[in-house]
């Protein structure tokens, strides 16, 4: 019997350890994004809509496109000073992530 409830105790604690070290690397690539993206004080808006992430720039030439498209992005164009990339599911997540690093947590 304890030894079942030691196997499950530690089959727990590998499930935590993996789903916390899966969310640390999302956080990265999104860390990255945002650099590519010119850094957070380059962005003036963002918006995303199912699987495109638009975004509005201060400085479109601050941003790396090449970067971005080995990321993963799907694609990108370029609009004046807006960009629109298919990123996939990770456009609400990345929106998200840099609300939050604006201070914009309920937009």
């Amino acid at each position: 019997m304890w030894e079942t409830i030691i196997i499950g105790i530690v089959i727990l604690i590998i499930l935590f350890a993996v789903l916390k070290a899966g969310k640390k690397d999302v956080h990265l690539e999104l860390n990255k994004l945002v650099e590519y993206l010119g850094g957070k004080d380059n962005i003036i808006e963002s918006e995303s809509n199912l699987s495109r992430f638009k975004v509005t720039l201060k400085d479109v030439s601050k941003a790396n496109t090449d970067a971005i498209k080995k990321m993963g992005a799907k694609g990108i164009v370029e609009i004046g000073n807006e960009l629109k990339i298919i990123l996939g599911p990770e456009s609400k997540q990345l929106k998200k992530y840099i609300n939050s690093l604006n201070g914009n947590q309920n937009k």
